[in-house]
C-alpha cells in the first residue's frame, strides 16, 4: 500500500488512504459498521478544565460510551490508536442561520416609494410586521450540504439556527451538521428566543428609528402580559400568544456594538429578563458598564482590515477612533475574560469560514487563554441552550460529537484530522498523513542541484526551488494519489523544462525525471531541515506591547482615566451668581463632593483643596442648551405622527464628539429632544456632558419632558408628494391629532384610575397598558412637560386652545420666532420661550422672525432661553444670548441668565444647576474674560466637581493625539508592507443632526 502525500494543491485531491484494514473516501462520511469504536492512547481533552493523557474513548451506536484511561474494549469495536494525537468536543456557535431560508428585504423600485404603514401579513396576527415571534426554527429547517461542509471542515458539529428578521426573530433550533435528514440533525426544536434591533423585512413605516424599535419590543412585552390575563375576553392574536410561548426560552438578543448591548439589558431589566447577548466586537470600550449587566455575551471573531494609510490624504479621512479600534479589537475577548464577564464565540461576520482559526489564534496571541476559547465554543455554549447533557463535552452518555487533531488545537500547526458528529465519521484530512514541509537537498541525476523549499499549511504546502547560482524558481507541483510531479525551467537562458516524478521515502522524496534533451535521470530530495512552527507563546508577548490603551470615550480626546470631583477654591474671580447678589466682584467659591458649599470672600481653603486663581477672570454656572440634538444615535421616530411612547434617553451616544467640543465652549447641560417629524414627538431626555462617563451617569432621569411639534415638518411639506400618505396633511389635521390623542389619554387614565381605586382589584381584569397613551396622561397629570417645535402665529394660538380646552399646560414654545406677536398670551398661561438670537428666513414659515424676539418676550415677564438647536452653535452659546444685549437692551445679567438659570427654570431643575449658590451642583465654568464678550474662552469647565474641559490640559491633548496617530499608522504601513489585507479609507464625519432630518433604520446605529 502506498503512503498518501499530505497535501493538496492545484485542486487535486488524493482519493485513497490506508486505515487500519478498510478504504474510506477522502474529505466526506463514512457510516462505519458494526457502530462501535475505541480509540485508544490520545490525549482527551474532556472539556476546558479536564484532559485525559493517553485515554480511551469508546462510542458505540452514535453516544459515547465511556472515557477513561482504564475502558474495557468489547469485542468486535473497531479500534484505532491515536497516540500522539487529540480528541476535542466539536464545537457549537450559537449565532448561525444554517439551512434557514434567505431573508428577502425588499426595496422600492424606483418611483415608487410610497411608505407601507400596514402590515402585509396576512392572518391573524400582530399588527407589525417586524414583530414575528410566529417564526419556528424547527418548522423552516432544511439542511444545507456546503454550509455543513464549511463548517465541519472548521471543527464545528453543532448550530443554534435562527431565522435572522425581524426585531422579535422566533424560536431557535439546536441542530447538528450531519449530513443526514433533517429529523437526524434536529436536536431541539424550540431551544430558545431571539430579538434583535432590525426590522429585517420589513417594509412598514414604523419603526423608522432605534428608539422607536425600542418601543415597539417594550410595547410588545406588554401587550403580551395582558393577552395572558385576559382569557377569553380577548381577540385572537396569533403572534401574542406565540411570544408568550417563547419568552420564557433563553432569549437571545443580537446587537451591533457596545451601547446597543446595554440598551437591550435595560429592556430585558424592566421585563426580569436575562438576554444572552451577542456582542459587536467592541465590548473592552466600556467593560465596566458591560459587566453590570450580567449578561452573557456571544462574540464575534471578526477584526478590521488596517486601512491603506499610505497616501497622507487618504490617512486624513481615518479617525483615531478607527485607528485604535483596529490596533485593539483582536484584545476584545481577552479583556472580556479578564473581567469575568461569561461568553461563547460566533462566526458570524466573518468574511470566509476560513479566517475562524486565523482570527481565534490571534485573540489567542493577544492574550485570550486557551482554556476560555475552548470553554466558548463548546461548554458554555451548550449549558446555555441546556444541551449540556447532549453536547458540549466528551462524557458518558454525550453525542459522539468529537474532533480527531494532531495536537492543541489552538496550536499554530494543528490539523484536525476528522469530525465526528452523531457517531459519523467526516474525514477532513488523512490521519496519517506525513508532514512533507521542511528543507531538502536536492540532487538531479545523482549531482547537488540546490534546495527544495517546503513551506505553507500542511494541508497545502508551497514548494520553492533555490537553484544553485543563486536562481530561484516557484516548480508547478502536482499531488495527485501517491505520487508528486514538480515542473520547472532551470533558469531563463536555459529553454526546456526538467519533469520530476516522485514518492515519499523514508528521509525524503525520491523517483526519476525527464531532462530537456529526453534523458530520464534519478532524483531525491533528502531531508536537511524539519518544519518548525512558531510558538504562539512567542509572540504573545511581542504584540501585547505594541498596542495603546483604552480611552473614555473611544475617541482621540478620550481620557484613560474619568476626571474625579475635586475639593477647590476659586479664589478673586468675578463671580456672575445669577441670584440676589448679582455679579460679585473679587469673590472666592468653594466646591466639594460636587456641589457648591461656600460662596463669598475671602474665604479659607478647606483641607487637601486645590486653588485656582481667578484675578481678572470671570466664574460662572455652566451653560444649559434647552434644545440639542448633539449625543444621539436618531432623532426622529417618523413612522406615526405621535411617537409620545418613544426615549431619547434609548438612543443616547456618549462618543459624539460633540460634548467634548460644546465643553470647550461652556455648555455642562444639554436638553435633547425628538425631532419635528411628528406632532406629537417622543420623550427628551436631559444629560450632563460628563466627557467620558456612561448612559447611565449623563442622564438626569428625575427631569420628564416631551417633544411637540407645529408646521411644515409635521404634516411634511418637504418630503414630496410620493411619500405624503400620513396623516395629518394640513394644519388643522395637526390640530385634530392633538385632540383625538389627549381625549384618548383622558380616557385612558380615567380606565387606570378607576380600576386602582376598585377595592378588589383582579389582575385579569387589568387594563391593558399602552406605553404611548401613558406618557401623554403623564402630561394631563403636570408630570411631564411639553417643549413644543413652533414657529408661525396661529399654529401657536391653536395649541394653546386645545391646551385650555382639554386642561393641560404647555411648558415651553421652543423656536417660538413669532413669539413677540403673542407674548402677552404667553405670558397669561406661564408658557416659556427657548428661541434663537437672530435665526430666520431659511424657510417660508420664519420669514417674520425678528432679532428682537427674545428681548420682546423678556419684557413681557416670560421666561426666555437662548438655544442652539445645532451642534456648532451650541459652543457659541455665550455670544448668542450677547444678541439680546444688542438687539433690545437686555441687561447683561438677565442676557447671561437666558443660557444659564432661564432653562433650568423651564426644565424644572433650577433647584441644581443654573446658578452659583451653596447647595447647588458645581457646574462651573471659568472665563478669561467677560463671557458675553466674542473673545471670551472657557479656562476650564466643570461638573460636579469634576474638570470635564481644561484649555492647557486640551493642548497637550492634541500633541498626544498626532503623536498616537502616527504611531498607528505606521503600524498599519508595515501591515500592509508585509502583504496582510488593507482596506480603502472611507470618509467618516459625525452626524449632526436637525429637528428634520428622518432616516430609514434597518440596523440600530444606522
Amino acid at each position: 500500500m502506498f503512503k498518501k502525500i499530505s497535501a493538496l494543491l492545484a485542486g487535486v485531491t488524493v482519493s485513497i488512504f490506508c486505515h487500519g484494514q478498510q478504504t474510506f473516501p477522502q474529505n466526506g462520511a463514512y457510516d462505519e459498521r458494526p457502530g462501535r469504536f475505541a480509540f485508544t492512547n490520545a490525549t482527551i481533552v474532556v472539556d476546558s478544565k479536564t484532559t485525559i493523557a493517553g485515554g480511551t474513548m469508546l462510542i458505540e451506536n452514535g453516544t459515547i460510551r465511556e472515557v477513561g484511561k482504564k475502558v474495557k474494549i468489547p469485542a468486535g469495536t473497531v479500534v484505532t490508536d491515536l497516540k500522539g494525537k487529540y480528541i476535542y468536543p466539536s464545537l457549537i456557535d450559537l449565532d448561525s442561520d444554517y439551512g434557514m431560508p434567505d431573508v428577502k428585504r425588499e426595496r422600492p423600485a424606483q418611483g415608487r416609494q410610497t411608505p407601507q404603514i400596514e402590515s402585509n401579513k396576512k392572518g391573524a396576527f400582530g399588527w407589525n410586521q417586524a414583530i414575528q415571534p410566529e417564526n419556528d426554527a424547527s418548522l423552516l429547517f432544511t439542511p444545507d450540504a456546503r454550509k455543513a461542509e464549511d463548517l465541519r471542515k472548521i471543527g464545528f458539529g453543532t448550530v443554534l439556527t435562527f431565522s435572522h428578521d425581524g426585531i422579535v426573530r422566533g424560536n431557535g433550533a439546536v441542530v447538528t451538521l450531519t449530513d443526514e435528514p433533517a429529523n437526524k440533525a434536529l436536536l431541539n426544536k424550540k431551544a430558545s428566543a431571539h430579538f434583535s434591533f432590525s426590522k429585517g423585512s420589513s417594509t412598514q413605516t414604523y419603526p423608522s428609528s432605534a428608539m422607536g424599535i425600542v418601543a415597539l419590543l417594550r410595547q410588545n412585552y406588554y401587550d403580551a402580559e395582558w393577552y395572558a390575563r385576559a382569557g377569553k375576553t380577548k381577540d385572537m392574536n396569533l403572534s401574542l400568544e406565540a411570544f408568550n410561548q417563547i419568552k420564557t426560552l433563553p432569549s437571545f438578543f443580537e446587537t451591533n456594538d457596545k451601547y446597543s448591548v446595554l440598551r437591550a439589558d435595560r429592556i430585558g431589566d424592566e421585563f426580569g429578563i436575562q438576554y444572552i447577548i451577542r456582542g459587536g466586537g467592541d465590548e473592552y470600550q466600556r467593560l465596566k458598564e458591560i459587566k453590570a449587566t450580567k449578561a452573557t455575551l456571544i462574540l464575534p471573531l471578526q477584526f478590521p482590515d488596517a486601512y491603506d494609510v499610505a497616501d497622507p490624504w487618504d490617512a486624513d479621512l481615518v479617525s483615531v477612533a478607527q485607528l485604535k479600534h483596529w490596533e485593539l479589537a483582536p484584545k476584545n475577548m481577552s479583556e472580556v475574560a479578564k473581567a469575568e464577564i461569561p461568553f461563547a464565540l460566533t462566526t458570524t461576520g466573518l468574511k470566509s469560514k476560513g479566517d475562524f482559526w486565523k482570527n481565534l489564534k490571534t485573540a489567542i496571541e493577544y492574550g485570550l487563554p486557551k482554556e476560555k476559547a475552548l470553554e466558548a465554543l463548546t461548554t458554555l455554549p451548550a449549558s446555555l441552550i441546556k444541551a449540556e447533557g447532549q453536547i458540549g463535552s466528551l462524557r458518558t452518555g454525550l453525542l459522539a460529537n468529537f474532533l480527531i487533531t494532531s495536537g492543541d488545537i489552538f496550536g499554530k500547526d494543528n490539523i484536525i484530522y476528522e469530525n465526528w458528529i452523531q457517531g459519523k465519521k467526516f474525514i477532513l484530512a488523512p490521519l496519517n498523513a506525513p508532514e512533507l514541509r521542511g528543507t531538502y537537498q536536492l540532487s538531479v541525476n545523482n549531482e547537488s542541484t540546490g534546495k527544495l523549499l517546503v513551506t505553507g499549511t500542511f494541508e497545502k504546502p508551497d514548494f520553492k526551488l533555490a537553484l544553485k547560482d543563486s536562481v530561484k524558481v516557484t516548480p508547478k507541483t502536482i499531488i495527485a494519489n501517491e505520487l508528486l510531479t514538480l515542473t520547472y525551467q532551470p533558469d531563463a537562458q536555459t529553454p526546456g523544462t526538467v519533469r520530476l516524478t516522485g514518492w515519499i521515502t523514508g528521509n525524503g522524496l525520491a523517483g526519476e525525471g525527464i531532462l530537456p534533451n529526453g534523458s530520464v535521470v534519478p532524483w531525491a530530495a533528502t531531508l536537511s531541515e524539519k518544519y518548525q512552527s512558531a510558538t504562539v507563546k512567542d509572540s504573545v508577548i511581542v504584540k501585547t506591547k505594541e498596542t495603546g490603551n483604552v480611552v473614555y470615550p473611544f475617541l482621540g480626546f478620550g481620557n484613560e482615566e474619568l476626571p474625579k470631583a475635586q475639593t477647590v477654591l476659586i479664589k478673586n474671580a468675578t463671580v456672575w451668581t445669577n441670584e440676589k447678589e448679582g455679579i460679585l466682584q473679587n469673590a472666592d467659591v468653594v466646591v466639594q463632593n460636587g456641589k457648591i458649599t461656600k460662596v463669598g470672600k475671602a474665604l479659607a481653603a478647606p483641607s487637601g483643596a486645590s486653588t485656582v486663581d481667578g484675578t481678572g477672570k470671570h466664574l460662572t454656572s455652566g451653560i444649559i442648551d434647552e434644545h440639542s440634538h448633539i449625543a444621539l444615535f436618531a432623532i426622529n421616530e417618523g413612522g406615526q405622527s405621535s411617537s409620545a411612547e418613544v426615549r431619547m434617553s434609548d438612543v443616547i451616544n456618549p462618543d459624539d464628539i460633540n460634548i467634548y467640543r460644546q465643553l470647550a465652549g461652556g455648555v455642562t447641560t444639554s436638553h435633547l429632544l425628538h425631532g419635528s417629524a411628528n406632532s406629537i414627538g417622543g420623550q427628551s431626555a436631559l444629560i450632563k456632558l460628563k466627557w467620558g462617563a456612561g448612559q447611565s451617569e449623563m442622564l438626569l432621569p428625575e427631569v420628564k419632558t416631551i417633544k411637540f411639534a407645529l408646521g411644515e415638518n409635521v404634516k411634511q411639506s418637504n418630503w414630496g408628494d410620493i411619500v405624503r400618505t400620513r396623516f395629518p396633511q394640513t394644519r388643522m389635521g395637526v390640530e385634530q391629532v392633538y385632540f383625538d390623542h389627549f381625549l384618548r389619554a383622558k380616557d385612558y387614565a380615567k380606565t387606570w384610575k378607576n380600576y386602582n381605586a376598585a377595592s378588589k382589584k383582579q389582575s385579569a381584569n387589568s387594563p391593558r397598558r399602552d406605553i404611548e397613551l401613558e406618557a401623554l396622561a403623564e402630561i394631563l397629570d403636570s408630570e411631564r412637560f411639553i417643549t413644543c417645535h413652533s414657529y408661525v402665529q396661529s399654529e401657536i394660538n391653536m395649541l394653546m386652545h386645545v391646551a385650555d380646552s382639554l386642561n393641560f399646560k404647555i411648558n415651553t414654545f421652543t423656536h417660538i420666532l413669532e413669539g413677540y406677536k403673542m407674548a402677552d398670551k404667553m405670558a397669561q398661561r406661564g408658557i416659556g420661550g427657548s428661541t434663537f438670537a437672530d435665526w430666520w428666513a431659511y424657510k417660508m414659515e420664519v420669514k417674520e422672525a425678528i432679532p428682537y424676539n427674545a428681548a420682546l418676550m423678556y419684557h413681557e415677564g416670560i421666561t426666555v432661553a437662548i438655544n442652539s438647536d445645532d451642534a456648532e452653535m451650541a459652543r457659541r452659546l455665550n455670544q448668542e444670548a450677547a444678541k439680546t444685549v444688542e438687539y433690545g437692551g437686555v441687561p447683561e445679567e438677565e442676557a447671561w441668565k437666558m443660557v444659564t438659570l432661564n432653562p433650568a427654570k423651564l426644565l424644572h431643575i433650577d433647584h441644581r444647576i443654573g446658578s452659583i449658590k451653596a447647595g447647588k451642583d458645581a457646574d462651573l465654568v471659568l472665563w478669561n474674560t467677560n463671557p458675553l464678550s466674542v473673545y471670551a474662552r472657557p479656562e476650564f469647565t466643570m461638573i460636579e466637581g469634576a474638570v470635564y474641559f481644561d484649555r492647557k490640559k486640551d493642548e497637550e491633548k492634541q500633541k498626544s493625539i498626532a503623536i498616537e496617530r502616527e504611531r498607528l499608522i505606521q503600524k498599519m504601513l508595515n501591515d500592509k508592507a508585509e502583504g496582510k489585507p488593507v482596506q480603502k479609507p472611507q470618509t467618516s464625519q459625525p452626524r449632526m443632526w436637525h429637528c428634520e432630518d428622518v432616516i430609514g433604520v434597518n440596523t440600530e446605529h444606522e
